[in-house]
C-alpha cells in the first residue's frame, strides 16, 4: 500500500501540519542508529522538498554527529488521531549552527521567538516522500506539549546551559564530533 513521491503535495503538507509528533532518524557508518521523537512545535515545512526543525539542548547530540559524518536523515510522521497514515521524508540533512548568519536568517524567516535553549537548526533536503497505510498505528489523544524541557532550561543560567552542552553535546555516544564549539555555542 506504500506510495512514493518526489516531493510533498498540498495534502501531504496538510497531513504534517495536523501532527503533534514526528521521529527523526539518522546514522553514520560504525555508529548506532539514532531515532528520536520530536514535537512538531518547532518543525517547519519550507518547500515541497525541504523541512527543518529548531533543535533544543538535550542529553545528547547524535543527529549533529551523524550529519557531519554521513548526512542521511529521515523524518517520519504517523497519524495517531484521525485517518491512518505513515509518511516518511528521506533525504540529506545538515546542521546550521547557532550564531551563524544562516541560522539567524532561518530563525527570522520561520520562527517568532528563539527559545533560550536553542542549539541548532537541522535542515532536511528530501527527494523521496513515502506514504503507507498506518493501519497498525494505535490511536491516541493529544492533550498538550510537555513543559519539562522549557522548565529545565528556564531553571538554568546561561553559564549552566553552556556547561551542560560542553559536557553532553560536543561528541556523540559513539565518540563522533557534533560540530558544536566548546565555547560560545549558545
Amino acid at each position: 500500500m506504500a506510495e512514493q513521491f518526489t516531493s510533498l503535495s498540498d495534502d501531504h503538507a496538510a497531513f504534517i501540519a495536523r501532527q503533534h509528533i514526528f521521529f527523526c532518524a539518522s546514522a553514520a557508518e560504525g555508529t548506532r542508529i539514532n531515532l528520536t521523537p520530536r514535537s512538531t512545535e518547532l518543525l517547519r515545512v519550507t518547500s515541497s522538498n525541504e523541512a527543518l526543525f529548531l533543535d533544543l539542548v538535550g542529553s545528547s547530540n547524535e543527529t549533529a554527529a551523524h550529519m557531519l559524518a554521513d548526512g542521511r536523515l529521515t523524518f517520519m510522521f504517523c497519524a495517531v488521531a484521525g485517518p491512518p497514515m505513515i509518511m516518511r521524508l528521506y533525504g540529506t540533512g545538515r546542521t546550521v549552527h547557532r550564531g551563524t548568519n544562516e541560522y539567524d536568517a532561518l530563525l527570522d524567516a520561520h520562527f517568532v521567538d528563539e527559545p533560550r535553549n536553542a542549539r541548532q537548526i537541522f535542515v532536511l533536503d528530501f527527494d523521496l516522500v513515502q506514504t503507507s497505510c498506518g493501519y497498525g498505528v494505535p490511536m491516541f489523544d493529544f492533550t498538550r506539549e510537555r513543559p519539562s524541557l522549557k522548565n529545565w532550561a528556564a531553571s538554568k543560567t546561561t553559564e549552566e546551559l553552556e556547561a551542560y552542552k560542553r559536557k553532553k553535546n560536543l561528541v556523540s555516544m559513539d565518540g563522533k564530533p557534533t560540530g558544536l564549539k566548546p565555547e560560545g555555542v549558545l
